[in-house]
Order: structure tokens, then C-alpha cells, then sequence
């Protein structure tokens, strides 16, 4: 698989592969694989090429089994024997019952990352992720946290979530070169968020669009808007899924998609993508519908 790189020159830079995997449907999805069926998509995705694995404390059925990604996460990847897999997790998100909640603050954010490092059994984070702006917690305190991770060993590298521009650049100023990326939702559906992959590819930073086949189905579009992208897929006989990761790593060499999948043959197409290229003109044509 062609490779994409997270970091800088001071943090160091770590080279994965070009399409990650979304670990989160293997832990929400209502009719969810079992554990070896979510075992068999992990190791799917690294014989595929993948290394780079996003998931979050957060991502279980409810209250009652908070951590059950990560544990998935961990679990599979002892059993396949890897060790230089990044795996990108976040902390931010509470859970009540089966209800979302949010909790920013520093001393919530230290509990949890400490938390997630017995779960992934590592002495160190790779990449940690506030998982969304808590308005209860100046966004400054909850960047004063995650810095404070990285400070104290906890953490390598330091990403956001479900951000704008201005909470960007307040992290870039106070987490400094340990920020090295950013995860806000991205696709053909939804466009909203161009102007933080816009401002991200300008200072350098990782760009991890969630939800990447939103306004997209094998038939083409959900919402009648995107018909181009099945267009471009019947041209180049793959699927419209392959296409629209071709397509969101075209936008800048920083994108790194990291589709979600709970079947093995889900995550083998994806990452497939990483090696489709598309002509200037099938690019156009996307991007303007």
C-alpha cells in the first residue's frame, strides 16, 4: 500500500499506510460482528496494508462496556503479533447508559487516557485524540491537558476532533509540535468541514475525514447529489466506495481516510484505494458534484 506519513521533523515522523481502518463499527454497529468475526476484519485490514487503526474509548453499545474497542483493538493485534501498528484513539466522550455525553476537562482527560493505556496494554499513546469540544470546559484547559500528556510520557503524538479553524490554531499554539492531526467528518455528502482540510494541508497537519462515505451508497448516491461518483466507478470497474477514497486522498497529500468496516472483504476494497489513481478530469468532475 502506497504510505502517508503523521508527524514532523521534532515529534518524529510515522509512515502508514495511505487508508486506515475505523474500528468503531466493530464495537456500535446493532447487529455487530462477534469477537473473532471483528478479529478476523483487524487482521484483514493488516494483511491488506493497513497500519494505521482509529478507535475510542468511547465506542461500545453502552455504559457497561466503555472500552470495548480499544480491548477489541488490542486484543487483535497481539493475536496477529504487530507492533508497529499506529493506533489513534480518543478520549472526551462519556457514556450514560447508551446515551452520548461530553466531559473536557483536565482531570477527566488524564483518568481517561490512563484508562485506554491499560486497555491497549502500552506504556505510551501513539496518537490521542480529544474526541470533541466539551463547551463546559474552556477549549484551552482541554488542550492544557492533552499537553500535559504528552509531557508526562503518556502520549507520542496529539490529535482533535470535530473541530474548527480557530480551535485549530489554539492547539497548534498551546500543545505545540506533539498536534499532528485533525479528525472532522468529510465526504462527498458532506462538505462542510473543506475549509479545515484546507487550512490543515496549508500547516501540515494529518487530515482524518470520519464517516468518508457519507452522500455515497453502492447505487450511487443516498441523496440523488453525488451521480458522478458512480460514474467514475462503472469507468473504472470498481466500486463507488474505492472511488470515493481515491477521491478524498486526492484532495491533499496530508488526508488519511480511515473508512470503517465490519467484514473483511469491507476493509480489503478500501484499502485497495490507496492505489487507484484518478485522472485530473474524473477528480474535477467529482469534486464539483
Amino acid at each position: 500500500m502506497r504510505q502517508r506519513s503523521i508527524g514532523n521533523a521534532t515529534v518524529g515522523r510515522v509512515s502508514v499506510g495511505a487508508i486506515g481502518l475505523g474500528a468503531m463499527p466493530l464495537s456500535t454497529k446493532e447487529a455487530r460482528p462477534s469477537p473473532t468475526e471483528a478479529e478476523a476484519v483487524v487482521h484483514a485490514a493488516l494483511d491488506a496494508g493497513v497500519t494505521l487503526i482509529d478507535t475510542a474509548d468511547a465506542y461500545s453499545r453502552d455504559e457497561s462496556e466503555f472500552g470495548h474497542n480499544e480491548e477489541l483493538v488490542a486484543n487483535a493485534l497481539r493475536s496477529y503479533g504487530r507492533t508497529d501498528v499506529l493506533v489513534a484513539t480518543k478520549g472526551g466522550h462519556t457514556r450514560q447508559g447508551r446515551d452520548w455525553g461530553l466531559d473536557g476537562s483536565p482531570g477527566y482527560l488524564r483518568r481517561a487516557c490512563e484508562a485506554s493505556l491499560r486497555r491497549l496494554h502500552v506504556d505510551a499513546i501513539g496518537l490521542y485524540q480529544l474526541h470533541r469540544p466539551d463547551p463546559a470546559t474552556p477549549w484551552e484547559e482541554s488542550m492544557g491537558a492533552v499537553r500535559s500528556l504528552v509531557d508526562d510520557g503518556l502520549v507520542r503524538m496529539v490529535g482533535i476532533s470535530n473541530a474548527d479553524v480557530a480551535q485549530i490554531d489554539a492547539a497548534r499554539a498551546i500543545v505545540g509540535d506533539a498536534f499532528v492531526s485533525v479528525q472532522n467528518q468529510f465526504s462527498p455528502g458532506y462538505r462542510s468541514s473543506a475549509v479545515e482540510l484546507v487550512h490543515c494541508a496549508a500547516v501540515g497537519l494529518a487530515w482524518l475525514p470520519w464517516s468518508p462515505f457519507g452522500g455515497v451508497s453502492a447505487a450511487g448516491s443516498l441523496d440523488a447529489t453525488a451521480p458522478a461518483f458512480a460514474e467514475v466507478a462503472d469507468e473504472l470497474d470498481v466500486s463507488v466506495y474505492r472511488v470515493t477514497l481515491a477521491w478524498h486522498l486526492a484532495q491533499a497529500d496530508v488526508v488519511l481516510p480511515i473508512p470503517g468496516a465490519s467484514r473483511p472483504v469491507s476493509i480489503i476494497d478500501s484499502a485497495a484505494a490507496a492505489d487507484l489513481d484518478l485522472s485530473s478530469d474524473q477528480i474535477a468532475r467529482l469534486n464539483g458534484s
